[in-house]
């Protein structure tokens, strides 16, 4: 009997721990909030239990709602962002909402993570009245239980209130309560003239949003969205009955995107191309973005959420990804980049990869900084010949722009350098080195169908291509290309051997 006592107690401990410890983590969740960039913005991410989603917008657009799916709601309340056209900026959120898994993930991850941080916080502090209790032992906590009554008791208690109010006090303190705001669907809002998505009917707006010019915008976001939504939507599903080469067994292939430049409704379009053809890994040459900026992280989330469950994602920066963001940001999701050394790639082949040394703005400029596209060049024609000589020889030279591989080829040294940049479809071209063998260039056109640096849109402004690369044995053995044409239509290219 007194070890099943003794059980017992310890049972009603953990017990008695463990809720406590709910307690504490829901109370610190609840207070959590983090900051993150999300469609084009610096925004502070705040978690609840509300079951909704709600986004504050800001004082010029209004703020929306809608159910999160789950127990857990999250408030978003977005910061500053680089545009100074609220045209520009609506539209943009129209482009993103078509596309929306990236920003999901981004927002899923951040309460993750503070859910995971409170509940360890939680069980951390669920502790000390335990480790207090021990501490002070029987005969202590009797004498202290003998003075509760005494004016020291009520105000060592009220200090306790005090403590336990201070604690809570951000759950409910200083953040709106948008059960007591007033919201009207967005089909209310923006009245008849406009059909509402199916995706957007469970969307509620502030009622106090009724300017003119708000409708207007809103109307037109809404409209720009069901577009967008409907082409890129449709062309996934097209996508689904293309003839294209299915891999054989112990092949593997490789869907190739490049220049998307933020266009981000291509990207179920490219993944559902790589479904049809049983892709498996992916290559990404570059220009996510038009600047390399913070604010373009939304398209960086998006392309790294329709590929997150391939086997292998290989990337390279471009000329219009500027500066360090891009490639950590990618990494970070996931994507591996190169550091000068041939590593393993798709089907137990070798890639080796470089960033594109130049760096472009939104002009017709190219400023090159550090060393010069021709030293690059230089360096990776060193390097997948001494790799070669090493019997380590390079299948994949994955660029920016497949010019830098121009001496590579030409010494026979890789099977196949691939890029984009040019925005326009190249290849598969044999050339054939002083030695006689004979390596593979292709250069693929815009995923994004972009025409100049920002290719963001309800619609495609140019045809948009797709590249699809075998493997077997360690080595490329043929190319296909689908390119989506801006009217829907698909044009799908015979596949492509390629012959050593």
């Amino acid at each position: 009997m007194p070890t099943l006592l003794r059980v017992l107690k310890v049972l009603g401990g953990v017990g008695a721990w463990a809720l406590l410890a709910a307690v504490v983590a829901s109370t610190i969740f609840v207070g959590s909030e983090r900051t993150v960039d999300l469609a084009s913005h610096e925004a502070t991410v705040s978690p609840d239990f509300s079951g909704d989603v709600v986004l504050r917008s800001g004082p010029i657009l209004p703020d929306l709602r809608a159910p999160s799916g789950s127990r857990v709601g999250v408030e978003i309340e977005l910061g500053k962002t680089d545009t100074t056209s609220l045209q520009e900026l609506t539209a943009r959120y129209a482009a993103i909402a078509s596309q929306p898994e990236g920003q999901i993930a981004v927002v899923s991850r951040a309460v993750r993570t503070m859910a995971v941080a409170a509940a360890v916080q939680g069980a951390a502090l669920a502790v000390l009245p335990f480790l207090v209790w021990v501490a002070v032992g029987r005969e202590r906590r009797r004498v202290l239980l003998t003075r509760l009554p005494s004016v020291g008791g009520v105000a060592t208690g009220l200090l306790v209130v005090l403590l336990v109010v201070a604690l809570a006090a951000p759950v409910g303190w200083g953040r709106q309560d948008p059960a007591a705001q007033e919201w009207s669907t967005l089909g209310e809002f923006i009245g008849d003239e406009i059909p509402l998505p199916a995706q957007a009917r469970d969307v509620e707006i502030m009622g106090d949003a009724t300017t003119e010019e708000t409708r207007r915008l809103i109307s037109s976001a809404v409209s720009s969205y069901d577009q967008g939504l409907e082409f890129y939507t449709k062309a996934a599903e097209d996508a689904a009955g293309l003839e294209l080469r299915e891999p054989e067994d112990g092949e593997t292939v490789a869907v190739l995107v490049s220049d998307r430049h933020l266009n981000v409704g291509m990207d179920k379009v490219a993944r559902a191309i790589g479904d049809r053809a049983g892709a498996t890994v992916a290559f990404d040459a570059g220009d996510d973005t038009s600047t390399g900026e913070r604010w373009e992280a939304f398209s960086l989330d998006s392309v790294s959420a329709a590929f997150e469950d391939y086997d292998g994602r290989w990337a390279v920066a471009g000329n219009h990804d500027n500066g360090t963001f891009v490639r950590s940001h990618m990494e970070d999701l996931g994507w591996t980049y190169f550091d000068g050394e041939v590593i393993e790639g798709p089907g137990g082949s070798r890639i080796l990869g470089v960033d594109d040394p130049r760096a472009s703005g939104l002009g017709n400029w190219r400023d090159e900084t550090g060393l010069s596209f021709s030293e690059v060049s230089d360096r990776v024609t060193e390097t997948a010949c001494a790799a070669d000589e090493a019997d380590d020889r390079v299948a994949t030279l994955l660029l920016h722009d497949a010019n830098m591989g121009r001496g590579a080829l030409a010494e026979g040294c890789v099977d196949l350098v691939i890029g984009g940049h040019v925005h326009v479809q190249s290849g598969p071209t044999p050339v054939t080195a002083e030695d006689g063998r004979i390596g593979y260039r292709y250069t693929a056109g815009t995923t994004g169908g972009a025409a100049y640096a920002i290719a963001i849109g309800s619609k495609l402004r140019r045809a948009a291509s797709v590249a699809l690369i075998t493997y077997r044995e360690g080595r490329p053995v043929g190319i296909q290309s689908v390119t989506l044409q801006t009217n829907g239509r698909y044009d799908v290219d015979e596949y492509v051997e390629l012959l050593y």
